[in-house]
């Protein structure tokens, strides 16, 4: 995997202003990201941004957002003390990486990218685990059209998912559409000779 690029990117520092936000945003700057500083709670609708740094030393809940859900952009922890709680606020937080403060703009760069790296492969596990937890949800539909099969062909349990197995790969669509479909009489199951 190649490092990414910043250019363009929009960057929210929740922080209070001084020398080490300038630094920051200095920092940033030669990333070709555009930063702003504030000490409020973010709004994204207001400020939009690809990735936000936050104050986990003084962060509070509700200076973030999306609360319990998962952060709908890459987070960056900036972080002095070693408290576990300030750790583990920043964590809840969403941060998947931290730079260190005082800040120090050789930690900047690779912060973004881990911090970048950890979102995107936190999206992809999301939609993953959405993907599996609808195909369980129809499980029992699956079921149910085995059974049909099974009443309507007079097949074993194994003949009738094999039925169903084809049926879903000739059309290119998951099991749980076949089955679906099949319930709905929308298509008929393929002969297996």
């Amino acid at each position: 995997m190649s490092a990414p690029g910043f250019s363009g990117w929009r960057a929210v520092v929740l922080h209070a202003a001084g020398e080490g936000t300038d630094r920051l945003v200095r920092q940033l700057g030669l990333l070709g990201l555009e930063a702003v500083v504030h000490w409020q709670p973010l709004d994204l609708a207001r400020t939009p941004a690809d990735v936000v740094f936050v104050d986990a030393d003084q962060g509070w809940g509700g200076l973030l957002p999306w609360g319990t859900e998962a952060a709908p952009v890459p987070v960056v922890a900036l972080l002095q003390s070693e408290a576990p709680g300030r750790i583990a606020w920043a964590i809840a937080q969403g941060a998947s990486a931290i730079v260190a403060k005082p800040v120090v703009a050789a930690s900047v760069y690779p912060a973004l990218v881990l911090a970048a790296a950890i979102h995107a492969e936190r999206a992809v596990m999301a939609e993953r685990v959405r993907h599996l937890e609808e195909r369980l949800r129809l499980r029992p539909l699956v079921h149910q059209a085995v059974q049909q099969v099974m009443a309507a062909k007079g097949l074993e349990e194994e003949a009738a998912w094999a039925r169903l197995r084809l049926a879903a790969m000739q059309r290119r669509i998951t099991l749980e559409q076949a089955a679906g479909d099949y319930l709905a009489g929308i298509t008929r199951l393929p002969e297996v000779g």
